[in-house]
C-alpha cells in the first residue's frame, strides 16, 4: 500500500492518480479523515497516561505523606483513566485499522508513461519483434498439436484433478524442463541469485505482495491452515526482505524464482478452456529486483531487456504493450507485457497474447512488507520493488508447438533449446 506519509503530504497527486485509473478520489478524503480521527485519538491516550503518570506520584507523595484518604481517592480517580485509556486504544486501534483498509484500495502513484484507458484493448503497442510468415500450410492449434504427438493427458487429468490440469507426456516434459534450465541460465548471466521458494506462504507475508481482496478469485487457500498457494514466486522471494533493513550498498538486489505456481482463474469461464495456455497449475521462471527509489527505472528497462532476449532466443516473434490505466493492478506504477503471437488463437488466424508482465511497483510493497534500507547517513528509507517474468513455461510451450509446427505435423525444437533437450531437435508421432 501507499505510504501515508505520501497521502498525507500530496493528496492532490494520489486523486489524479486514482481518477486516471477510473476511479472516484472521494477514498483519498475517506484516508485522510481516518487518519485524522487515529492520530486524534491518539493524543488523546497520550494527554490521559501523563495524566495517570502524574497522579500516580502524587499518589506515592501522599502514601509517605500518610495521607491515606487522599491517596485512596485519586487511586478511585485513576482507575477510571485506566479504563478510559483501555477504551481510547481500542479505539485508535480501530480505526488504524480502518485507515489502513481503505488505503490498500488506492493504487500506486501511476508512472506518466501509462496510457489512459478503460481496459486491455486500451493498452498501447510499443514495439513488434520478429517476422510473422504466412504459413504454407494449414494451421493446427497446440491442442491438435499436442495430442497427435503424445504430448498432452487432458482427459485423465481432468478426471483425477478437474478441469484446466494436465498431464505432460514425453517431449513436452523435457520441453518444461528445457525452458526453465535456459531461463535459469538466462538470469545467472545477468546477476540474478537463484531461489526454489516454499509454494505456500501465511497470510502475513503473501499480503506484502498481494492484496488478497483483489484476488481472492485467482489464489488457493489451504483449509483450516493459515496457507495458501503462490501464484507465483515474486511473493515469497519478496517476503525474503519482510522486516528487513537493508545496507545502501547491498543494493541493487536481482532475485530469481524457479517455481510451480498455482491459481483459481475463477475468473476466466469461458476464456481458453481448452488444452494448456490458461491452467490451473504452472512452472515460471521470475525476476526481482529490490532497489533504491532512484534505480528503478533503470532496473524496470533492464528486466524487461532480459525477457525480450530470451524470446528473441526462442525465435518467438511478439509486441510489447504498456498497460494501460484501467488494465494495470493496484500494486503498479507502470506495466509492460510482452504478448507473444501464437498462430493458432483466434480461430486459427492468430492473435499476440500475454506471457510476461514487467513491473514497477515503486516502495508500494515495501509499505507492506516493512522493508528499508539505510542510507549513509543513517537515514532510512523504503526500497522500491520490481518484478518480471522471464517465462512461464506452459504458455512457452503453446508458442513454440504453434509457431514451430511443420507441414508434416512434426515441431523443430528452438536451436537455443538443442543442448537442454537430451539430442532432440525435433518432436516427432510416435511409432
Amino acid at each position: 500500500m501507499l505510504d501515508i506519509k505520501l497521502v498525507r503530504e500530496n493528496p492532490a497527486v494520489v486523486k489524479a492518480s486514482e481518477k486516471k485509473r477510473g476511479r472516484d478520489p472521494v477514498i483519498v478524503d475517506q484516508v485522510l479523515k481516518l487518519d485524522g480521527s487515529w492520530k486524534k485519538e491518539l493524543k488523546i491516550v497520550e494527554e490521559l497516561k501523563h495524566q495517570r503518570n502524574v497522579v500516580s506520584q502524587e499518589i506515592n507523595q501522599a502514601k509517605k505523606n500518610k495521607k491515606e484518604k487522599e491517596a485512596v481517592k485519586k487511586i478511585k480517580e485513576m482507575q477510571d483513566v485506566v479504563e478510559e485509556i483501555k477504551e481510547r486504544e481500542y479505539n485508535a486501534n480501530e480505526l488504524l485499522h480502518q485507515r489502513n483498509e481503505a488505503l490498500k484500495r488506492i493504487g500506486n502513484i501511476l508512472d506518466k508513461q501509462v496510457p489512459t484507458g478503460k481496459d486491455e484493448s486500451d493498452n498501447k503497442e510499443l514495439k513488434k519483434w520478429g517476422k510473422i510468415t504466412k504459413s504454407a500450410f494449414p494451421v493446427k492449434d497446440h491442442l491438435e498439436l499436442g495430442l497427435a504427438l503424445d504430448l498432452f493427458d487432458l482427459d485423465t487429468a481432468a478426471s483425477v484433478s478437474g478441469a484446466r490440469f494436465y498431464y505432460l507426456k514425453n517431449e513436452a516434459v523435457l520441453l518444461d524442463m528445457a525452458l526453465q534450465r535456459f531461463a535459469v541460465d538466462v538470469l545467472l548471466k545477468h546477476g540474478f541469485s537463484m531461489h526454489w521458494p516454499p509454494f505456500m506462504l501465511n497470510k502475513a507475508a503473501l499480503e506484502g505482495g498481494v492484496n488478497l481482496a483483489e484476488f481472492e478469485d485467482t489464489i488457493y487457500k489451504i483449509e483450516n491452515e493459515d496457507l495458501y498457494l503462490i501464484g507465483t514466486s515474486e511473493h515469497p522471494l519478496l517476503a525474503l526482505k519482510k522486516d528487513k533493513v537493508l545496507q545502501e550498498n547491498e543494493l541493487p538486489q536481482k532475485i530469481g524464482g524457479i517455481s510451480t505456481c498455482f491459481r483459481k482463474e475463477a475468473g476466466a469461464h469461458g476464456r481458453d478452456t481448452k488444452g494448456i495456455f490458461r491452467v490451473h497449475q504452472f512452472n515460471k521462471v521470475e525476476q526481482v529486483v529490490i532497489c533504491k527509489p532512484e534505480e528503478s527505472a533503470k532496473q524496470f528497462k533492464e528486466m524487461q531487456a532480459v525477457s525480450e532476449a530470451i524470446f528473441q532466443q526462442l525465435e518467438i516473434p511478439y509486441r510489447v504493450v504498456a498497460v494501460c490505466s484501467g488494465d494495470i493492478g493496484n500494486k503498479q506504477s507502470l506495466q509492460y507485457d510482452i504478448e507473444a503471437w501464437f498462430p493458432g488463437q483466434n480461430e486459427k488466424k492468430g492473435a499476440y497474447r500475454e506471457v510476461t508482465s514487467c513491473s514497477n511497483c515503486l516502495e508500494y510493497q515495501a509499505v507492506t512488507l516493512n522493508t528499508r534500507f539505510a542510507t549513509k547517513n543513517g537515514e532510512r528509507k523504503y526500497v522500491h520493488m520490481l518484478n518480471n517474468t522471464a517465462l512461464a513455461t506452459s504458455r512457452v510451450i503453446v508458442a513454440i508447438l504453434e509457431n514451430f509446427q511443420t507441414k508434416e505435423g512434426t515441431i523443430k525444437i528452438p536451436k537455443v533449446l538443442w543442448s537442454y533437450m537430451n539430442g532432440i531437435k525435433e518432436i516427432k508421432r510416435k511409432k
